[in-house]
C-alpha cells in the first residue's frame, strides 16, 4: 500500500505546499497546520492496474493528488485544487520544476461560480442543518413508532400512549388494515387474552405495525392512525444527531456553545471567504487566497455575527457573483485539449 511515507521516500512528490487557514492568512495560535500536495506514480503502476488518484493521511489533514487528478480536478475549477495552484510562495514546501507547466491563469474560468458559489451553498445548507441540531436536540432515549400513533375518538384524536393509559395493553390489540385509506387501521381489542392478536407493534425498535387475523363478529374498539412515515424521518435524524453528538470537534462545538449563536461559526467563515474569493475570480480574473479581511472572518468564525445577518451576507454576495458572472472577461471554461497537452508532456519527462 502506497503511503504519503512512500511518496517521499521514492521521491515521487512534485508540489507540495502548507494550505488552509495559514495559506489564507487566517490561522491562529490553536490553527492546525494542513498540507496539500501532487505526487506522480511509478513507472510500473502508472502503466499497470493499480492507478492511485489521492493518499492522505488518517486525519486527512495531509492530502495528495496524482498528477493527473490534479489536472482533471483543476480542469472542473475544484476550489480545493484552484487554491493549492495559486499558494503564496511563503507557503510553498517544494515544488518539481515540472510544475511550472501548470499556471493558474490556464485554469481560470467561469466555472468557478458554479464550483466556488454552489460548493458555499450547500455549506449554507449544512449550516442550517447544524444549527437545528443546537437548536432543537434529541433526548438519548428513542422513541418508538407508537409515539406517532393516534385514536381516533368522535372529532379528535388523542396518543396512542395516553389511549393506553386507561388499563388497555397494546400487546392485546389487533389491527386490521383500511383499504385505500394510508395509515389508519381498525383496532381489536383481545380481553381474554386468547385469540393470538399481534399487538400494534411486537418488538419495541419495529419499523411497522402489525397486523392480526380477526374472528368474524368481534367488535372495533376504534381506529388507529399511525404516521410511519413522520417515524422514518424522525429514526433518521436521530441516527444523525447521535452520530454528530459522537463525532462532533469538542473545541468548535464549544466555541459555538460560548458564542451562543446556533451555528458553526468557523463553517460560516469559510462559507462566507468561499463567496468572497469567487466574486473576486469573476471579477478580477485572478486568484489571491490570502485575504484581505482577515479581522472580519475571523469575527465570524468568533461567532460575533447574528446567523441571520450571515445569511442575508451570503445572499448579498451571491447576488453580487451572478452580476460579475455576466461582465467577466474570464472563458467559460478552461482549454481542456490544452491542459491534456501539458499532462502528457509532463508524464513523457516523468516516464523518459
Amino acid at each position: 500500500m502506497m503511503t504519503i511515507q512512500t511518496l517521499k521516500s521514492q521521491n515521487l512528490i512534485l508540489f507540495e505546499v502548507i494550505s488552509g487557514s495559514k495559506s489564507f492568512g487566517l490561522s491562529t495560535p490553536t490553527s492546525d497546520t494542513d498540507i496539500k500536495g501532487v505526487y506522480y506514480l511509478p513507472k510500473e503502476k502508472f502503466f499497470g492496474l493499480d492507478y492511485i488518484p489521492q493518499i492522505a493521511n488518517e486525519t486527512n489533514d495531509e492530502v495528495y493528488y496524482e498528477i493527473g487528478r490534479f489536472v482533471e480536478l483543476s480542469i472542473k475549477n475544484n476550489p480545493n485544487i484552484l487554491e493549492i495552484l495559486a499558494s503564496p510562495e511563503d507557503c510553498i514546501l517544494y515544488k518539481h520544476p515540472l510544475m511550472e507547466n501548470l499556471k493558474i491563469e490556464d485554469f481560470l474560468s467561469k466555472l468557478c461560480k458554479d464550483s466556488f458559489a454552489g460548493y458555499a451553498v450547500t455549506q449554507i445548507k449544512k449550516a442550517r442543518g447544524l444549527n437545528k441540531k443546537i437548536v432543537n436536540p434529541l433526548p438519548k432515549e428513542k422513541k418508538s413508532l407508537l409515539d406517532f400513533c393516534y385514536v381516533l375518538e368522535g372529532y379528535k384524536t388523542v396518543s396512542v400512549l395516553e389511549f393506553l393509559a386507561n388499563n388497555i395493553k397494546q400487546e392485546q390489540i389487533g389491527l386490521v388494515d383500511l383499504p385505500n385509506s394510508k395509515g389508519m387501521f381498525a383496532m381489536f381489542y383481545d380481553y381474554e387474552n386468547t385469540l393470538g392478536y399481534k399487538g400494534i407493534i411486537q418488538k419495541e425498535n419495529s419499523n411497522e405495525v402489525s397486523l392480526s387475523s380477526i374472528p368474524k363478529n368481534e367488535k372495533i374498539i376504534g381506529y388507529l392512525s399511525c404516521n410511519q412515515d413522520g417515524y422514518s424521518k424522525y429514526c433518521k435524524e436521530y441516527t444523525e444527531y447521535w452520530n454528530w453528538i459522537e463525532k462532533r470537534n469538542e473545541d468548535r462545538y464549544n466555541t459555538n456553545q460560548q458564542h451562543g449563536k446556533n451555528y458553526d461559526s468557523k463553517n460560516m467563515m469559510h462559507t462566507i471567504r468561499l463567496l468572497q474569493t469567487a466574486e473576486q475570480i469573476l471579477s478580477t480574473g485572478k486568484l489571491n487566497i490570502r485575504v484581505s479581511n482577515r479581522e472580519e472572518l475571523l469575527d465570524i468564525k468568533s461567532g460575533n455575527r447574528e446567523y441571520d445577518d450571515l445569511l442575508e451576507m451570503a445572499d448579498n454576495l451571491i447576488a453580487s457573483i451572478e452580476n460579475q458572472y455576466q461582465t467577466s472577461t474570464l472563458s467559460e471554461k478552461p482549454d481542456e485539449a490544452k491542459a491534456i497537452q501539458t499532462l502528457i508532456k509532463i508524464r513523457e519527462e516523468l516516464y523518459q
